[in-house]
């Protein structure tokens, strides 16, 4: 499950709870009722405004939309800029990859 589908998860929960229709909490948050149905089906990812709209609506803290959505980092790609002479145009800043050695 991604986290659009967590998010939408939690909100329809939430608006449950609350007992309210998405119609009612769209209304309360000063969205449109689709905009409730996607996110409700991870269809779309909130704005943090929308967040803020939601849970205002719903008499919540915003953590409970994020509630079992975890992040963990990726690789990590090392680099660096370096300043390049471009004929015409005169210094750019450049992205070079530079390769960490693996640990084995």
């Amino acid at each position: 499950m991604n986290a659009a589908e967590r998010f939408g998860e939690n909100l329809r929960r939430q608006r449950r709870l609350a007992d309210m229709s998405q119609d009612e909490v769209a209304f309360r948050a000063g969205v449109h009722r689709t905009e409730i149905s996607q996110l409700e089906r991870g269809l779309r990812h909130a704005r943090v405004d929308t967040v803020a709209k939601l849970a205002a609506a719903l008499e919540v803290d915003p953590g409970v939309f994020f509630e079992g959505i975890v992040w963990e980092p990726g690789s990590v790609r090392v680099g660096r800029f370096i300043a390049q002479e471009v004929p015409g145009i005169g210094t750019v800043q450049r992205s070079v990859k530079v390769e960490r050695p693996r640990a084995e």
